[in-house]
């Protein structure tokens, strides 16, 4: 496989053609990993099942087994891929979000099938990081998004985009730097029967917003 591309684009105002240029990757089906407003992530176009496999493949999982999270530009068409939000769980996210939360809800019929099995939950997530969410936007619909693990025992996920590319430019399609990511993943919370219960404990605190 030829080299990934390797884009750098300024987080805070990202040029649109460099956007594009993600997108188009993307609609490819290409695998792409970009930063987030915790660590840096990897995902794949929702709707491409081969570029979904090959995610699978990347972080040596099996897709029935995989925990994937979706990357959503805001909360918008969230009822597309999650359902039975209640009033209080939509109002709590409103205020979380954008921010460094995957919330777990009970997937719809639209969560496209892994690896032929329906997936029973979906983790949404909205990071406070314009890249994704321009990147999101211009698609037109969620990436699936996976996190990157470091082979360091002491940092757990990689933080430095230029050692990201160098590891995974033969195994993607590209990189997107922009800048250095951090090392604390974000908070997972399970929303069940209007309950709030944390699975992991990373760069957000729920309890400011319940």
């Amino acid at each position: 496989m030829a080299n990934a591309t390797l884009l750098k684009i300024h987080p805070d105002n990202p040029p649109l053609n460099k956007i594009m240029q993600v997108v188009d990757i993307l609609r490819k089906g290409g695998i792409v990993i970009y930063p987030t407003d915790t660590i840096y992530g990897m995902g794949c176009d929702l709707h491409n099942a081969r570029a979904l496999e090959r995610l699978c493949q990347l972080k040596g999982i099996k897709p029935d087994k995989a925990n994937l999270s979706f990357i959503c530009a805001d909360l918008t068409h969230i009822a597309d891929y999650a359902r039975n939000i209640s009033t209080s769980v939509y109002k709590v996210m409103k205020k979380a979000l954008p921010g460094p939360f995957t919330f777990v809800l009970e997937a719809s019929s639209k969560v496209p099938r892994l690896g032929g099995i329906r997936k029973k939950t979906v983790g949404i997530r909205v990071p406070d990081n314009q890249i994704p969410l321009c990147i999101v936007r211009e698609l037109g619909n969620p990436i699936i998004s996976t996190s990157i693990h470091d082979d360091d025992e002491i940092i757990e996920y990689a933080t430095d985009p230029e050692l990201i590319y160098e590891k995974f430019r033969h195994l993607v399609d590209a990189v997107v730097d922009g800048g250095y990511g951090k090392n604390v993943p974000s908070t997972v919370v399970i929303c069940e029967d209007e309950q709030f219960e944390v699975l992991r404990q990373g760069a957000g605190d729920i309890a400011n917003f319940v």
